[in-house]
């Protein structure tokens, strides 16, 4: 296994995934501060999560995975895995209060490492937590308070701490500071399993693994609120060797004021266009006639900018791929953030039930905001009762079939709550 991919339908084999647990319940307590679209059910998003691997693997035949165990098993086989995860565990653990206390708290945490099991130091740099430490006057007491800043809600979203290129591992550098500790768990795993690193996204640049589509002659590279233009220039020069990369910017939607696109809207590019097969994208062309494009050609080792620019619309067409509407309310519904199992077979969302989420938390935001909101909930309103009465809703359209695209259809109506489907809760590091 090289961990490298070169297009986005080559035959799925093998995917790594993480189960949202004690951090997802810690980003619920704000769902906005979490970069959560909405609150929702933890119990239920992990029966959703559960149901997602055990169709991949019945289904599918696909090889899954998940961060700990992997960790975990390398840990328990490699003193330098071990080492490594007790190092990063240990750094993430702070302690104040009562200096003298504070002190033997560290230490009888570092002499005790023996007495813990790997889970406990792979919980610690999840949760960094912050230990404080006060003795109480006059009795012998002591009172210790456990804080947690920034917990890695998103950490479920496996896609974007990296991308997976065709030169192999481009770790990402998160652009919110809610998830930047999210690479130091992935590149771990990634060492873990012996797949090499192309290099690590450094500062002031940002990128995110779901703005990035390998497409066999070419790649797209989304540009906008997640990932930036030293981001986007790092992965030109170190990260990929596609003859040609289309540089997708992060699109408006014309029923919120303004011209600054909605980062929660279409965060990435995968929330609003996604590859099917070798011929066939799925998007909102609303958006894809509104997202520009700077393309790049290769030149020796390094990349040229094309005077001429295009509209992602326009580019695809030009590339020969059939391009398949979706509706604003099934884009918002995550409709496109299925994943591609091979050419012509997709997982997808059944975005008849998390439609009504999306329209119900919609509508909360055009009550508080109807100068913001109001225009795009009563389009999206129209739009579910359209969709609803003629039956064809996402999957379930006539395009899907007359372009003889399979699917599976998964209830994901809570999870997809923390802003995110089948596509973006998978790691997807083998294609053939």
């Amino acid at each position: 296994m090289e961990g490298k991919i070169k297009a986005e339908w080559d035959t799925l084999r093998k995917v790594v995934v993480h189960r949202p647990g004690i951090e997802a319940f810690l980003g619920l307590l704000d769902p906005t501060a979490s970069l959560y679209e909405r609150s929702f059910n933890l119990s239920a998003a992990q029966k959703e999560h559960d149901s997602l691997v055990g169709v991949l693997k019945d289904e599918f035949g696909v090889s899954v995975e998940t961060l700990e165990d992997i960790i975990k098993s390398r840990a328990s086989h490699s003193r330098k895995t071990k080492s490594m995860v007790v190092d990063a565990a240990l750094k993430s653990v702070s302690f104040s209060g009562n200096r003298n206390e504070a002190q033997m708290a560290l230490k009888k945490l570092k002499g005790n490492v023996d007495n813990y099991g790997i889970d406990y130091f792979i919980n610690a740099i999840i949760l960094a937590p912050r230990v404080s430490i006060k003795k109480s006057k006059g009795v012998d007491a002591m009172h210790i308070s456990v804080t947690e800043k920034n917990p890695p809600a998103n950490l479920y979203f496996m896609r974007d701490q990296q991308a997976v290129t065709d030169k192999g591992i481009f770790m990402s550098r998160m652009a919110k500071p809610q998830r930047r500790r999210e690479p130091l768990l992935t590149k771990m795993l990634w060492d873990a399993m012996g797949l090499s690193i192309v290099h690590e996204t450094t500062s002031p640049g940002t990128f995110e693994g779901g703005d990035f589509m390998p497409m066999k002659d070419f790649a797209m590279i989304g540009i906008g609120d997640r990932t930036n233009r030293q981001g986007v220039e790092q992965m030109l020069k170190y990260g990929q060797s596609f003859q040609e990369v289309a540089v997708v910017h992060q699109p408006s939607h014309p029923l919120i004021p303004g011209n600054e696109p909605d980062p929660m809207i279409d965060m990435h590019l995968d929330t609003y266009c996604n590859v099917a097969g070798k011929d066939t994208v799925i998007g909102l062309e609303l958006l894809l006639k509104r997202a520009a494009v700077e393309v790049y050609k290769k030149e020796g080792r390094s990349y040229k900018k094309e005077k001429a620019s295009t509209n992602l619309h326009g580019y695809l067409k030009e590339k020969g791929f059939e391009i398949i509407n979706l509706s604003t309310l099934e884009q918002m519904s995550y409709s496109s953030n299925f994943l591609c199992i091979k050419n012509h077979s997709i997982l997808a969302i059944d975005s008849r039930l998390a439609a009504k989420r999306m329209l119900h938390n919609l509508s909360g935001k055009a009550r508080s905001n109807p100068g913001m909101y109001g225009a795009l909930f009563a389009h999206a309103r129209r739009e579910y009762q359209k969709l609803t009465a003629s039956g064809q809703m996402f999957p379930n359209k006539k395009e899907l079939r007359e372009n003889k695209i399979d699917f599976v259809a998964l209830d994901l109506s809570n999870i997809t709550g923390g802003y995110g489907g089948a596509h973006c809760m998978t790691a997807v590091i083998e294609r053939r």
